[in-house]
C-alpha cells in the first residue's frame, strides 16, 4: 500500500506560501525531497520545518529541492515561513488530492478517537522522478539529517577514482 522506492512519484503541483507554484515535473533533473506534515505552527512540524530549512544550503549543495506540503492554506504557510524565517517551499493541498495520491492522508487515532490525517511522511525522489528512498511515521527531531546523509550515499562519489 502507498508508495514505494522504486516507484515513478505521483504529481504534484500546488501553490506555494510565496504565491507561485511548485510542480514536481519542473524540477526533473535534480533530487527533491518531498516531506509531509500534518499542521503548520504545531511544535514537531514547527521542529521539522526549522531542521530542514537550517539544512537547505547542504540540500542545494547536493543538488536536492526540498518541498514541505500539508493541508493548510496558502496564506497559513506564508505566516508559518514569515513567523520561522523559512526560506524552503512551503506547498498547500487543502483539497488534499496530492496527500491522498501520495499515501499520506490517513485514518489515525488519537486518544482512542479514529480520524483522518497526514501520516508524516518524506519521499526523496530522484533526478529521474523516481522514488528512492520512503520514511513513514516519522519522528521530527533529527530527521532532516538522516535525510541529507541518504541523499548523499546517492550521490556519485567525488574526487579521484580510487585504484
Amino acid at each position: 500500500m502507498g508508495i514505494k522506492e522504486g516507484d515513478l512519484a505521483p504529481a504534484l503541483d500546488l501553490p506555494v506560501g510565496d504565491g507561485g507554484v511548485i510542480r514536481l515535473s519542473g524540477l526533473r533533473g535534480r533530487h527533491v525531497v518531498v516531506y509531509f506534515y500534518p499542521r503548520d505552527a504545531t511544535p514537531g512540524c514547527t521542529t521539522e520545518a526549522l531542521e530542514f530549512n537550517a539544512l537547505k544550503p547542504q540540500f542545494e549543495a547536493a543538488g536536492a529541492t526540498v518541498v514541505g506540503v500539508s493541508p493548510d492554506s496558502v496564506a497559513s504557510h506564508a505566516r508559518f515561513a514569515a513567523r520561522h524565517g523559512l526560506d524552503i517551499a512551503l506547498a498547500a493541498d487543502p483539497e488534499r488530492t496530492v496527500l491522498e495520491a501520495w499515501g499520506v492522508w490517513v485514518e489515525k487515532t488519537l486518544y482512542g478517537r479514529k480520524h483522518m490525517g497526514v501520516e508524516r511522511s518524506t519521499f526523496l525522489i530522484g533526478p529521474d522522478g523516481v522514488v528512492r528512498r520512503v520514511w513513514r511515521k516519522v519522528k521530527p527531531a533529527g530527521h532532516a539529517a538522516a535525510v541529507l546523509a541518504a541523499l548523499r550515499e546517492l550521490q556519485p562519489a567525488s574526487g579521484a577514482d580510487a585504484g
